[in-house]
């Protein structure tokens, strides 16, 4: 199924996206392609690859990832605090980060 413009706006319009004519008449192409190119994948054989359960370890070797799901202690605040470079008030202090136009919108 072709990859159109109002395929794309829908998609802009779920992450609250606003895009120009101009960017979708450019990104209706480039996203065609993309979806194109996934495409391919289905045309793989992988009837005799065994599902990923997983990563390896340095020797190859298949790790256990599961583990009883278990209510457990949490770290509380002190200990997690306790390495923080700056703390302030019961919190991780960060630097304030601001980027492009988003500088002078409400969040």
């Amino acid at each position: 199924m072709p990859i159109t413009e109002s395929d794309i706006k829908k998609i802009a319009t779920l992450a609250h996206l606003e895009i120009t004519d101009e960017e979708l008449r450019a990104l209706t192409p480039q996203i065609a392609s993309i979806v194109a190119y996934v495409e391919q994948l289905n045309e793989l054989d992988t009837s005799r690859v065994e599902p990923a359960t997983g990563g390896l370890t340095p020797e190859g070797e298949r790790t256990d990832v599961s583990r009883d799901d278990m209510v457990r202690p949490s770290l509380g605040q002190s200990l997690a605090l306790e390495q923080a470079p700056e703390p302030s008030h019961g919190h991780f202090r960060v630097p304030k980060v601001l980027t492009g136009s988003h500088e002078s919108e409400n969040f």
